[in-house]
């Protein structure tokens, strides 16, 4: 139910810690009800407490793993996790709480149209000074994968860094604290997907056009 939100307030550390020494069905079937009422029933109440600012979740995660193409068998994820269409992302685990924003996938076409926008100088500039702003203020931005500048751009680009990058996403992790338990994690995910909401928008222009 919308405004429900109190926080985690079960011990989903527990839970994770736990499935984490016990991965198989037997294990989370019977603690299947602690799963629904302890980790995912919070998730869903901050959603949607936030719905009205950054929109319906785009997906929340399924407890199990696609194991078909992975050498790692074990069937069930250590954490759970959402995202929004006008928002971030948001993610909990044993560890603690994390919330996020940009794009962590990219296709070929939408790699093409960043690299296009960093590229050219005025949306190139504009990423730039946003992604300053995010890191000004304490976030991580993260995406660099490649080594050297792909082609057709030059090596010495000006924004040869931004071009090295095969995604762009920021992003910041709390640990496990007393707060998480309360409304207090709602309004630190919110001010996350604040704070990202200039690059929500120039990924929107450069990326998702037809």
């Amino acid at each position: 139910m919308a405004g429900a939100f109190g926080g985690w307030r079960g011990d989903f550390k527990g839970f994770f810690l736990g499935l984490r020494a016990n991965n198989n069905k037997a294990w989370f079937d019977a603690h299947r009800r602690q799963y629904d009422e302890e980790v995912k029933a919070p998730l869903v109440a901050l959603l949607a407490d936030l719905e009205t600012e950054f929109g319906p979740p785009r997906r929340v995660s399924r407890p199990n793993r696609d194991i078909r193409f992975s050498a790692d068998k074990s069937p069930y994820k250590l954490n759970i996790y959402a995202d929004c269409v006008r928002g971030g992302y948001v993610s909990l685990d044993a560890e603690g709480l994390v919330a996020a924003g940009g794009r962590y996938m990219v296709d070929d076409a939408q790699l093409k149209r960043l690299r296009d926008a960093i590229a050219a100088d005025r949306s190139g500039k504009e990423l730039v000074g946003i992604v300053a702003a995010l890191r000004k203020k304490g976030y991580e931005v993260e995406g660099q994968e490649l080594k050297r500048v792909p082609p057709p751009y030059p090596q010495d680009h000006p924004r040869a860094d931004l071009l090295r990058h095969k995604r762009l996403f920021y992003w910041r992790r709390w640990p496990v604290e007393p707060w998480i338990a309360t409304a207090r994690a709602r309004e630190r995910v919110a001010q996350v997907w604040r704070d990202g909401k200039d690059l929500e928008a120039w990924m929107a222009r450069h990326l998702d056009r037809d």
